[in-house]
């Protein structure tokens, strides 16, 4: 009887041990991730897959460090086929798995997941059909695996996001509306909650909801304060992402923090000129530009602002196609074409305004240089 007792608990020991070493070594690549550095987060999870070949969570966030290199650089399509093929391998692993243990919690949760985050770029994509069905395919695998462990707080990011943009997407993108009879309904309320749970109490994904509070507070909810909440906790742990950096700026913008703003895009700045992974980018570098220009200018610093707004309307130029040119790119030709008014630079500032009918029309930038214009010429 004690050499029972004794065995079970040496083999508990062994299996906490297990779980602890497990566990650990995923923060670890999932925090690796995060800071970008990849090399390192690809060793850990292929490590992971080696010891632990039973586990899809390796598997699973070696996608994942494709799908942040898309998310670094987005108008950057290169690793879109490769993150679909290996989604397609976790979800293949979670099957094998499910053939033989259909309750085994880990292959739902990473299968769920897998096609969420399928789901996800296919949306990034405005492939909207496809990436609701996604979603429809993911929510009852995802369910599932919570009516198994209900105590485990990372299924609930699947429940967040599906409630919050079941409400949400339909009403902000009508063509989808008549899909969305197929679906369930969503509970945006009841989405944020259950994203602040995983925020707060998630295993492994506790910082992709927070990162999709961030981004919904300051898209769908206009709460700028809340947003900042999550962007400052982002990038407290992960100074040196270039998206929580950039979102961070952009919170500081709408709250009207250009101080704060200037400082966080000068930063990024400095860290492109340093090559610091991701951040040398042209959408990085035409975003910060913008905005340290747009400080510049508000602050009447007119030359070193028009050096700004040129690198941003430069790098714009490598990313915008013809007709669907940014609101930076309009807005930077704006903008030096107001200042070279104001400096009684007529010639320069005619030339810009007609530039800027020969662009996409972006908030009234036609009707503003078309009246700036027949003024001008009145004058010369």
């Amino acid at each position: 009887m004690f050499k029972t007792i004794l065995v079970i608990l040496i083999f508990s020991i062994q299996l906490f041990s297990q779980n602890t070493d497990f566990d650990s070594r995923v923060n670890e690549g999932i925090k690796q991730i995060y800071n970008i550095k990849f090399t390192d987060a690809e060793k850990t999870f292929r490590s992971l897959m080696a010891d632990y070949p039973q586990q899809p969570a390796g598997r699973f966030f070696i996608a994942m460090i494709d799908w942040w290199k898309i998310l670094l650089d987005p108008d950057n399509e290169t690793y879109d086929e490769i993150f679909f093929q290996k989604i397609e391998d976790v979800i293949y692993q979670c099957d094998q798995i499910l053939d033989k243990n259909p309750k085994d919690v880990d292959a739902l949760f990473f299968k769920g997941g897998s096609i969420g985050f399928r789901g996800r770029l296919r949306a990034f994509r405005e492939s909207w059909l496809k990436a609701a069905d996604d979603g429809r395919e993911a929510l009852p695998i995802v369910e599932h695996a919570a009516s198994l462990d209900p105590n485990n707080m990372d299924v609930q990011l699947g429940f967040g996001i599906y409630n919050y943009y079941a409400e949400v997407i339909p009403n902000e993108n009508p063509l989808i509306k008549p899909l969305m009879i197929f679906f369930p309904s969503g509970d945006k309320q009841k989405g944020i909650q259950q994203l602040k749970n995983t925020a707060f109490n998630g295993k492994f994904a506790k910082y992709e909801a927070r990162y999709f509070l961030m981004t919904l507070y300051y898209r769908y909810e206009n709460n700028a304060s809340m947003a900042d909440e999550y962007a400052k906790l982002l990038n407290d742990d992960f100074p040196d992402n270039p998206v929580f950096e950039k979102w961070r700026g952009r919170i500081a913008i709408r709250r009207g923090d250009i101080t704060l703003a200037d400082s966080i895009f000068n930063d990024v700045l400095s860290k492109a000129g340093k090559k610091y992974p991701g951040y040398n980018t042209p959408a990085s570098l035409r975003e910060s530009s913008y905005y340290i220009g747009y400080n510049l200018k508000n602050n009447g610093q007119l030359d070193s602002a028009k050096i700004y707004f040129e690198r941003c309307i430069t790098d714009s130029k490598k990313i915008d196609e013809e007709g669907e040119e940014s609101g930076f790119q309009v807005n930077a030709y704006l903008y030096l074409a107001q200042m070279a008014e104001a400096l009684s630079k007529k010639d320069e500032a005619i030339r810009l305004y007609e530039k800027l009918l020969d662009i996409r029309d972006y908030g009234n930038s036609h009707s503003i240089a078309e009246n700036s214009l027949k003024n001008l010429k009145g004058l010369r």
